[in-house]
């Protein structure tokens, strides 16, 4: 969904976005599962906003840091990509992992989400 407010620092969606988004999945009988979005001047942990604005109690929720220049393609450094749940104001950090592959996960490491 775009960032209707057109803000760096601030992100918003527009209703109309939103409804088609919703519609979309309902039509698919889907859920949302992943949220994720770029801080660009902050640490990737879930600002105030992006905790109010929780509203899918079961999505991960993934933040990506760009805060030191990770977006820039000559940037080589470590990258902050951190993931969340969020549920009820309560923020509770995920460990994520990275493979090469989708199936070079065990079924052990699927979870139920």
């Amino acid at each position: 969904v775009p960032n209707s407010a057109m803000s760096p620092t601030y992100y918003e969606f527009s209703s109309e976005d939103l409804l088609k988004v919703h519609k979309d999945l309902w039509e698919r009988d889907e859920e949302i599962v992943v949220t994720y979005h770029s801080h660009t001047a902050t640490e990737a942990y879930p600002s105030r906003t992006d905790i109010a604005r929780a509203e899918e109690p079961n999505s991960h929720y993934v933040i990506v840091s760009t805060r030191d220049g990770a977006e820039q393609q000559s940037y080589d450094g470590p990258v902050e990509f951190r993931s969340y749940r969020i549920v009820d104001g309560v923020v509770t950090e995920e460990e994520v992992k990275i493979v090469a592959s989708y199936t070079d996960l065990d079924s052990s490491e699927l979870g139920d989400n």
